[in-house]
């Protein structure tokens, strides 16, 4: 049986996780850990997306966001993945491919489930026993350096 293609989305906030090309540890790396942080925040200030939370971990990126009103979930993930991969290629000579094809999203519910996944973002570095404290992970909102936009349920 053919599976079916979603072709509505939800408007709302979305909890996605997008992984590297055979789950390599790539953003260990500072530079290409840098570039795909950038991207975030560079593909949300362009209006793609309201940010609302996000970590970079060593083989994959969660984040929360809201696609912007012209802007697809589909489309908002094609510019972080292929904007940070082109960056990536180009600037450190990357030859491998960065990204696993496709995303995991979830469309958020209720307060409730926005909480839980704001809550595993910011505790999955510390989850993964790579800190002791979720704000001393350079790489996510939850080290409150980054300004982040509100969601339907703050």
């Amino acid at each position: 049986m053919a599976r079916i293609k979603r072709r509505v989305r939800q408007p709302g906030v979305y909890f996605v996780t997008a992984k590297t090309w055979e789950r390599r540890p790539l953003f260990a790396k500072p530079g290409p850990a840098k570039i795909v942080l950038e991207q975030l925040l560079a593909c949300r200030e362009r209006g793609y997306y309201k940010l609302h939370a996000f970590v970079v971990m060593p083989e994959h990126f969660h984040a929360l966001l809201t696609p912007g009103g012209e802007t697809t979930l589909e489309k908002a993930m094609q510019m972080i993945k292929g904007g940070s991969a082109y960056r990536i290629r180009k600037e450190l000579n990357y030859k491998l491919p960065v990204w696993q094809a496709g995303y995991h999203d979830r469309w958020i519910r209720d307060a409730d489930e926005y909480e839980t996944r704001r809550r595993y973002i910011a505790l999955n570095p510390v989850t993964a026993k790579l800190i002791d404290r979720a704000e001393a992970y350079l790489l996510s909102s939850a080290n409150g350096r980054f300004v982040l936009d509100a969601s339907r349920f703050d």
